[in-house]
């Protein structure tokens, strides 16, 4: 294929999409990723498109929110692979929040036999993806659909969450820096997020390499706040998410790494979407010190580390007790 041919699909795709990885275009154009970021700088450069971290979106300055069904083709086997290695850290009779979105939905069909689990969400995605797990109890907080993306927002899913806790949040999100942590172009879906956040002891971002040094218009979770990522390995030659990676460990988020080839996820049963994969191979990098704590009234959040084990095996233990009630 001729530059000239390669660089209109690739523009096509952008338009279509808002939004694609290097990695896809790479694939779809049958050629290496040198060659496709190559490409990507000199349609910057007439003005096409933007570059972003392992990826192009439409111009504009911030990222555009892709609607569903792009974003479900966009980095498949990351989030397959996210999905298989984040199953991991859930707890059988753990009570936890999910948020909306193609990479907690592809971890909610993991989750559907894990016993004695309670999953409160705003999303339908997820919702339907546990709807005939027999031993999950599925609990959907009130509000107004967001047809975009399935998921409920306003004021009603605001409130239904209100005095709710809960061991754990995942959560995903448009773009991860370590300077805003997680956010998102969506105004309500940012507010519902925090309000998710607030319900949780600890939070667990889900995250495909594309998404790292990508900032959008509303924060949902401040980086001090993140107790984990969850993301896959970027590219060897991608200095740039090495060194964001590193710079979120070194503000005290828990990094664990999968592989999107199998590396990590193995045979994870992604296209099945009900079996819970056995826990899979990570790389956490350490941690250089304690976090740092975020004063409750400036932030509207609780830092998740300040609740601890201790509070996670209480919650187990409430909703154990309220089960044999």
């Amino acid at each position: 294929m001729f530059a000239a041919e390669r660089r209109q699909l690739i523009l096509e795709m952008v338009r279509a999409n808002g939004a694609v990885s290097l990695r896809e275009l790479a694939r779809v154009v049958q050629t290496s990723e040198v060659t496709v970021r190559r490409d990507v700088r000199a349609l910057e450069a007439e003005g096409l498109l933007d570059r972003r971290h392992g990826g192009a979106v439409l111009p504009g300055g911030f990222t555009r929110e892709s609607g569903l069904p792009q974003k479900s083709h966009l980095a498949t086997a990351e989030k397959t692979a996210i999905a298989d290695l984040a199953a991991g850290f859930v707890e059988e009779g753990e009570a936890i929040v999910v948020g909306a979105g193609t990479t907690t939905q592809e971890l909610a069909r993991r989750l559907a036999r894990v016993p004695g689990l309670t999953v409160v969400t705003n999303s339908l995605l997820v919702a339907q993806a546990l709807a005939h797990a027999n031993r999950v109890e599925v609990v959907m907080t009130g509000g107004t659909l967001r047809g975009s993306n399935y998921a409920l927002v306003g004021s009603g899913a605001e409130q239904s969450l209100q005095g709710l806790r809960v061991s754990k949040a995942f959560l995903s999100g448009s773009g991860l820096t370590a300077e805003r942590g997680l956010s998102t172009s969506n105004m309500l879906s940012a507010s519902v997020d925090r309000a998710l956040v607030q319900a949780a002891a600890e939070v667990v971002v889900l995250a495909d390499h594309s998404k790292l040094g990508t900032d959008t218009m509303f924060q949902t979770v401040p980086t001090d706040v993140i107790t984990r990522l969850v993301t896959d390995e970027p590219p060897a030659h991608d200095d740039r998410g090495a060194t964001e990676l590193q710079a979120l460990a070194d503000q005290g988020v828990q990094i664990a790494v999968a592989g999107a080839s199998g590396g990590a996820g193995g045979g994870s049963g992604a296209s099945g979407g009900e079996s819970v994969p056995a826990r899979r191979q990570r790389r956490d990098v350490a941690l250089p010190g304690p976090r740092r704590q975020v004063p409750g009234a400036a932030a509207g959040l609780r830092p998740a580390a300040a609740m601890g084990e201790q509070n996670a095996g209480a919650e187990r233990a409430r909703v154990a007790d309220l089960r044999r009630r």
